[in-house]
């Protein structure tokens, strides 16, 4: 019989092998996606507000890989949050797939797959916004903490142009929501991962 010796590092490594493979897939989805995009234009014209949102879950999704450096602290693995982080990456990429189909017949264009699809896109952007609440909670009280009264405020914010997003097609609130949604994640990340040890 062998036995293995564990560690923190080496139990999180070891999770973290299945959640990147996840997580990379996701990432292929988008960048294949845009691609195609840029590489057949003439087939399916491009909608500047999908591909804005296309680059907020994209920059989620690389984000997502960095915060859950977090858990390399964690001393006591469970199944229950082992499956946690599984489940996550698996939300990430089905945000991923939801904005890049992989056919686009039925469309007229990604305008049109935009707002045909817009409750499944904000719907799965929703779900994920509930998994970071959770997944931030998990990491401890101090993390939390140390977010301030500006992450809960922005979790609020996302989830409420979400779900006005998944009823709206008025298109100058999706471009608006577009927008703002993207230019508040970047220069939050930058002065999150700022501070990151």
């Amino acid at each position: 019989m062998w036995a293995l010796h564990r560690s923190p590092m080496a139990i999180f490594d070891y999770v973290m092998v299945l959640a990147s493979v996840i997580i990379g897939l996701g990432v292929t989805q988008l960048l294949q996606g845009v691609a195609t995009i840029i590489q057949h234009s003439e087939r399916k014209r491009a909608y500047w507000v999908h591909l804005i949102w296309v680059a907020f879950i994209f920059f989620n999704t690389v984000f997502w890989w960095w915060w859950q450096f977090g858990y390399r602290n964690v001393e006591t693995w469970t199944f229950q949050l082992y499956l946690f982080v599984i489940l996550y990456a698996v939300v990430m990429y089905i945000n991923c797939a939801m904005l890049i189909p992989s056919d686009m017949n039925g469309y007229a264009d990604f305008k049109d797959f935009f707002y045909s699809r817009r409750r499944w896109i904000f719907g799965a952007l929703i779900i994920f916004l509930a998994m970071d609440l959770i997944d931030t909670s998990l990491k401890g009280g101090a993390h939390f903490a140390s977010l301030g009264l500006e992450y809960p405020l922005r979790i609020a914010g996302y989830g409420a142009l979400c779900l006005t997003g998944a009823i709206t097609r008025n298109q100058r609130f999706h471009a608006i929501a577009a927008l703002l949604g993207i230019a508040y994640q970047v220069t939050w990340a930058i002065r999150y991962f700022a501070t990151v040890n």
